[in-house]
């Protein structure tokens, strides 16, 4: 089973520990996402339907609403992998670049020595149950912002990024858009978005999936664990109710849920989660 070992979030977004022996399902977010293997087997990351190698040396970049999941290579052990969601917003303030963003240049990072004491770090700082690191924040942002630099090298644009073209989207996808927003507890028919925004079924996915980057499906699922993860760390909410005012009819179908698009039960990660206070 796959299990949390550490989860801490604060200004930067969310950073976990994760030891992962099970395959997810295709997910977004959005964030910028970072996952760097420490130990254990290697696995994969399969983004946009291309499978990743996550292993010694090789890390996995993903950039905001690019759909991918982990699936184990080897299931004689679990994977420890360093996993960071990073707020663009945080990384542009903290790295006080122009070029700045998390549209990562390739999937593909190499972890070089100077990224591998930087992940190593953090994943000893995190399991440390007693030690406290206040230059935690500063360490996120250099390995963020050396994994973006090494991502960029050898493109195209290379040097020469100086942030994503912003997308123009369409008002009927931007009226989906606010509508998925409000109705996120209720037990949302895409369809009946779909009528609402004045598309086709057909019509509404195809548009949706070229100007977000995901499925409508893969969206709304990102809205909700954003939402249930924000109760989980937050809140004292029951984990129960929290399920229930996401639009789940029981726990266990929202624990399944959460297991799929997050890696762990919802109770393990709310058990893991420390916000890092910053000084």
């Amino acid at each position: 089973m796959s299990t949390a070992v550490a989860v801490f979030y604060g200004d930067f977004g969310r950073v976990c520990l994760y030891s992962m022996d099970k395959a997810m399902v295709p997910h977004g977010h959005r964030e910028g996402h970072l996952i760097f293997h420490v130990q254990g087997p290697p696995g994969e990351v399969v983004v946009d339907d291309r499978a990743f190698p996550l292993a010694p040396g090789q890390a996995v970049a993903i950039s905001p609403w690019q759909a991918h999941y982990y699936r184990p290579v080897h299931t004689r052990a679990p994977t420890l992998a360093l996993v960071l969601y990073i707020r663009p917003a945080w990384f542009l303030e903290a790295s006080r670049r122009a070029s700045s963003s998390l549209r990562f240049g390739r999937v593909g990072v190499e972890v070089t020595d100077h990224l591998a004491r930087l992940v190593y770090g953090a994943a000893h700082a995190m399991a440390d149950p007693d030690g406290h690191d206040p230059l935690f924040e500063d360490r996120l942002c250099t390995l963020t912002q050396g994994a973006f630099d090494q991502s960029w090298q050898w493109t195209a644009r290379g040097a020469a990024f100086t942030g994503p073209d912003l997308p123009t989207r369409d008002f009927r996808i931007r009226k989906a858009l606010r509508a998925l927003q409000e109705r996120l507890g209720d037990v949302t028919d895409l369809d009946e978005i779909a009528r609402d925004a004045g598309l086709s079924r057909p019509h509404f996915y195809k548009l949706f999936r070229a100007q977000v980057g995901v499925t409508p499906n893969v969206y709304l699922n990102a809205l909700r664990m954003e939402r249930a993860i924000e109760r989980l760390t937050a809140t004292g909410q029951a984990v129960t109710d929290i399920g229930l005012d996401l639009g789940f009819s029981s726990q266990a179908s929202f624990s399944r849920f959460f297991i799929a698009n997050g890696v762990v039960p919802p109770s393990m990660y709310r058990r893991s989660a420390q916000q890092v206070l910053l000084v």
